[in-house]
């Protein structure tokens, strides 16, 4: 069959949108990346209740996969860190910090398996603080707490906005977990580091 032509409006259109993307500036492509969603401090105990799967489900249109009942998302469209937060924060009942992170940050934390070295075994937890913003002035690492040889938590590293770390499973240690946004200055939220492996694995399949 001929192919039809197009019509003089028709074609105008699509040479004004053509000409609009010329002129937008390389950075705005930069903006829009797959990434992935950590929010604080939700479902702990009865406080800043909410459904991830439900908002996983209501924002399907962004590719958005729930990981959890903590509030981790993995964002496999190319979306605005602007764009996600708002609609992300439309869905909660609750004020919440939102920590957004590029997906190849995630991929490339995971690559390195930081924890090589580190102790492990059925009393050990392996943990990620992904923090609201980077350091200006990490401290110095390793960091144990208590600080001495009978240490429950210890920081090993600190990459990018993300703080890699070992705690004992013990009752104590969950509450040096919570000392470490006070030390660092900044909001950050913990993730276990296998969330962080289930979220890369879900990125390389994306």
């Amino acid at each position: 069959m001929p192919r039809r032509s197009q019509s003089p409006r028709a074609a105008k259109k699509r040479s004004v949108a053509r000409s609009n993307l010329a002129f937008l500036h390389p950075t705005f492509y930069l903006l829009l990346v797959p990434s992935v969603v950590f929010l604080r401090a939700v479902n702990v105990g009865r406080a800043n209740r909410c459904q991830p799967a439900l908002i996983a489900k209501q924002l399907a249109k962004f590719g958005v996969v729930n990981i959890g009942a903590v509030g981790t998302f993995v964002v496999r469209k190319d979306v605005s860190e602007s764009t996600l937060r708002a609609a992300i924060a439309k869905k909660l009942p609750f004020k919440s910090e939102i920590m957004i992170c590029p997906a190849r940050d995630i991929l490339k934390l995971a690559k390195k398996d930081p924890f090589a070295r580190q102790p492990s075994g059925p009393d050990i937890t392996r943990f990620v603080n992904v923090l609201a913003r980077r350091l200006r002035a990490p401290p110095s690492l390793p960091l144990s707490l208590p600080a001495d040889d009978e240490w429950l938590l210890k920081i090993i590293a600190i990459e990018n906005r993300f703080v890699l770390g070992v705690y004992r499973r013990q009752m104590k240690a969950i509450s040096y977990l919570g000392k470490i946004e006070k030390l660092l200055g900044v909001p950050a939220t913990t993730r276990n580091w296998n969330t962080i492996q289930k979220v890369a694995q879900i990125l390389n399949h994306a």
